[in-house]
């Protein structure tokens, strides 16, 4: 394959290099080759058509497919007849419509391909598909953005920047999340690319939360301010309708409003400076809906006002400027509220660090510490990064990450995680993982990420975003005009030319999805969920099957001992302490199994010798003790017959059995098992109470397994299966029709967790569990499972609830704000009205998605 390294395979659809041993996006086979992938969505891509990625690629594809342009004169060639015949450039194929475009393009490939790169910048789609050879990502934080329109005209100019292959706007979270080939492209031409589109790039780091806040506080105060002039301004305007009379005449009367009306435009401006600079690049957002009506009805007032004659609107301006601002108050509020999440989990770090520096103890800030630095942490303190204790012992609670209330034992070579509490003794650590690269950090980062992304769902909204703002424009005009011929009234003419861009602003739209996401992926992290991305958030909805891995998973993934016989006339007690005593000197897990049981004193044991995979032999108290399987003892001369019975009930119920002898003769055997995690088996039924198949996948023996199934309630059981076979499993359970969410310890499970529809890492957030799973549960309880479909579906309903609010206010409102309705029924909206209806379809979004935190799980 073009390009392959050593140790690398090359994804057949988007050309990115893959680890083979740990691909991203699985494998498929095809014709006999395994074919590895960076991502889900390229295998999907390639098993629906694998041919179409295995013939020599074209790098400029027309719209045609069987076609391709022509680099040089951009003409489309039949790739099947090109009249100009074909030259392979760097692993491409290009096509040419005559031999002397050939010619030029074998003289200067690389000029030509520039040349044709600058001519074809505004194919969006063509850019977002390059292959990219050095992929990289960034985070770009964006000020200026009013509504979803805004978020879809920054996107159209990131995807023009060659090398761009994905951009991603989110208006809720005022980030653009962009992965591009940094061959190609760097950081300052995306911030270019944002500042031709008119919006700005904030340089500084900025903390979401708290930018969301100090919004909320502007807004209110210019809200305050206008509705300070909003209400005398509808009292001298409209007092008159409701006999309230201020005697101040008609012409002193428009003066007056005039005064009133033109301190809540300047509470308004910014409104004006961002829509009319929009209409100036021809991206029209919500704010030039704003700038245009409530401009127009302004200036239409200051003219009547001054020539005198006609129907003034200064209080339809000044209650539209007053109503949109108590909207931005509302969407500033929902921001601030759902970035308190993030805020929250910052705070749990610790401020300072005591470290080690020049034989002296100094207090820094927690920012300042390096790796290798050794730090002190007394008891009550919080651990200010990750590391490796070296010196001392302690107790820690780790509930801040696992959600276990118990504090953890911890000595010299344990690690310990930034953020928890020392709860007892003084210790010293060396310092592995600072700043980003701390477990606190890397949630955080998740956090911010997943409430970032986008749903799939959200695709809806964002195409009609993209027309819409041009689509009510021009609904506008043809309002205007059609007015004036039909009544000949100028007056009534503006009054449905500024109701029907006043209604239509899409705020609600923009706010519909990511407003719920934030909410999602907050409560989530509140829980102990890290979901990755929106896309995972709502794909977790529509699982309907749930695999298991066994061992660490739905066990406790180390053997205890379960059960103990002794033989008639002896002493199980005894013989626990025997076998404890000759197995103090081993270091196989079965061993510590029973170390751990054993609670008498141990005896001294002498002449201990390991049989590999069969047993040990010591001597314990002038006794030849013999510890391993049955086989083993009838080799050293035991015999077994009194324990052949019992041993074979307990292999039946899938025990690990272990036989013990003193001298010549069979006295005990003891039963260890990996026993289920504490709830396990009411987790699984709660599991299949929601309807969905849980199945248990485990590479263990199948008898062992199916214990284990049935103890946990479990009908479907996969055993026998290696770790590199797993991910095959979950493929075959796909083309079954099923929608499958893996769990798994995100490391040996990898694989699996990637294939799945929704991987799910059991544990701590390891770097592997990050990386394959797109759920972490940090408190490693399977309960947490059901929790996460259950959140999925509930903010899945709460999105389609929101897009209906969205729609409905404007599905209605454009024609009767229009006049559609006016020859019929005499319905007409007053734009006042529109204002307040905008506003409302705003605030019923923002309350819709406020109220997802009464969710329980």
């Amino acid at each position: 394959m073009v390009g392959k390294k050593r140790g690398v395979e090359i994804d057949p659809v988007c050309k990115m290099e893959v680890d083979p041993d740990n691909p991203p996006g699985g494998t498929y086979d095809h014709a006999g080759t395994r074919y590895y992938f960076c991502s889900k969505g390229c295998n999907e891509r390639f098993s629906k058509d694998p041919d179409k990625f295995l013939k020599p690629p074209s790098a400029l594809p027309a719209e045609e497919e069987g076609h391709s342009i022509d680099p040089v004169c951009h003409m489309t060639v039949d790739e099947e007849n090109p009249r100009g015949g074909t030259a392979d450039y760097k692993g491409e194929r290009y096509y040419f419509c005559n031999p002397t475009c050939n010619t030029k393009f074998t003289a200067d490939p690389e000029g030509v391909l520039e040349r044709y790169r600058e001519l074809s910048e505004e194919d969006d789609k063509a850019e977002a598909t390059e292959p990219m050879s050095d992929a990289s990502s960034s985070v770009l934080d964006i000020g200026g953005m009013s509504c979803a329109a805004c978020a879809a005209t920054i996107e159209r100019s990131l995807r023009k920047v060659p090398g761009v292959g994905e951009a991603n706007v989110n208006f809720a979270a005022a980030k653009a999340f962009i992965k591009y080939d940094a061959a190609r492209t760097d950081e300052e031409h995306l911030k270019e690319a944002v500042s031709k589109a008119g919006y700005v790039v904030l340089e500084e780091k900025v903390d979401q939360a708290v930018k969301a806040e100090e919004e909320q506080a502007q807004f209110r105060k210019r809200l305050l301010f206008a509705w300070l002039f909003a209400v005398p301004l509808l009292v001298v305007a409209m007092g008159g309708m409701v006999g309230v009379d201020l005697g101040l005449g008609e012409g002193l009367s428009g003066w007056v409003q005039l005064a009133l009306a033109t301190p809540i435009m300047f509470a308004g401006s910014n409104f004006f400076r961002v829509g009319i600079r929009a209409l100036w690049l021809r991206s029209p957002n919500m704010d030039s809906l704003v700038a245009v009506g409530t401009g127009t009805a302004y200036l239409y007032s200051i003219y009547q006002t001054i020539w005198g004659g006609g129907h003034l609107y200064y209080e339809t301006a000044g209650l539209l400027i007053a109503f949109i601002l108590l909207g931005k108050t509302l969407e500033s509020s929902a921001k601030a509220k759902a970035g308190r999440a993030i805020r929250a989990l910052m705070e749990l770090g610790a401020k300072t660090a005591r470290v080690m520096r020049e034989g002296k103890e100094v207090e820094i800030p927690v920012d300042e510490v390096v790796p290798g630095d050794m730090v002190r942490v007394r008891p009550g303190e919080k651990i200010p990064v990750d590391g490796v204790i070296t010196e001392g012992d302690s107790t820690v609670d780790e509930s801040m990450l696992t959600g276990e209330s118990i504090p953890v034992d911890k000595r010299e070579g344990d690690l310990v995680i930034g953020a928890t509490v020392n709860t007892s003794g003084t210790f010293i650590f060396e310092a592995k993982k600072v700043g980003a690269d701390t477990a606190l950090s890397q949630i955080v980062k998740l956090v911010e990420q997943a409430q970032g992304s986008k749903a799939p769902i959200q695709n809806l909204a964002d195409k009609v975003s993209a027309i819409f703002v041009p689509t009510v424009i021009a609904i506008a005009f043809i309002a205007l005009i059609a007015w004036l011929i039909a009544t000949g009234d100028p007056a009534a003419a503006v009054k449905a030319f500024v109701a029907v861009l006043i209604v239509a602003c899409p705020c609600a739209l923009g706010l519909a999805t990511p407003t719920a996401v934030m909410m999602g992926t907050g409560i989530g992290a509140k829980l102990g969920i890290l979901i990755k991305g929106a896309d995972a958030l709502q794909r977790a909805g529509e699982v309907d099957t749930v695999v298991f891995d066994k061992t660490g998973t739905i066990t406790r993934g180390k053997p205890r001992l379960v059960e103990t016989y002794a033989v008639p006339g002896a002493d199980d007690t005894k013989a626990l302490q025997l076998a404890a005593s000759a197995e103090s000197s081993s270091e196989h897990p079965l061993a510590k199994a029973l170390l751990d049981a054993n609670e008498a004193p141990l005896l001294k044991a002498s002449g201990f010798k390991a049989h590999v995979g069969r047993g040990i032999e010591a001597e314990v108290e002038g006794e030849n003790i013999y510890i391993g399987t049955i086989s083993f003892l009838e080799l050293m001369g035991v015999d077994t017959k009194r324990l052949e019975r019992e041993r074979e009930r307990m292999e039946s119920e899938g025990k690990t059995v272990l036989a013990l002898a003193v001298g010549a003769e069979g006295t005990a055997l003891f039963a260890v098992a990996d026993t289920l995690k504490v709830g396990a088996a009411d987790d699984v039924a709660a599991l299949k109470d929601k309807g969905l198949e849980v199945i248990l996948l485990t590479g263990d023996n199948k008898r062992t397994a199916e214990a284990i199934g049935r103890e946990a309630g479990i009908k479907r059981v996969l055993a026998e299966v290696l770790p590199a076979d797993k991910e095959h499993a979950i493929r075959t359970l796909q083309e079954e029709g099923r929608v499958v969410a893996m769990v798994g310890d995100g490391i040996n499970d990898a694989p699996a967790l990637t294939r799945a529809d929704v991987g799910i890492a059991i544990g701590s957030g390891t770097d592997v569990a990050l990386e394959s799973a797109d759920a972490v549960l940090v408190r490693d309880d399977l309960g947490d499972v059901a929790r996460t479909i259950a959140l999925s579906r509930y903010t899945m309903r709460k999105i389609k609830q929101n897009l209906f609010w969205a729609f409905i206010y404007n599905s209605i409102g454009i024609p009767l704000a229009a006049g559609v309705f006016y020859p019929f029924t005499g319905w007409l909206l007053h734009p006042v009205f529109a204002g307040a209806a905008m506003a409302m379809s705003s605030v019923s979004v923002v309350t819709n998605s406020l109220s997802m935190r009464r969710f329980k799980g």
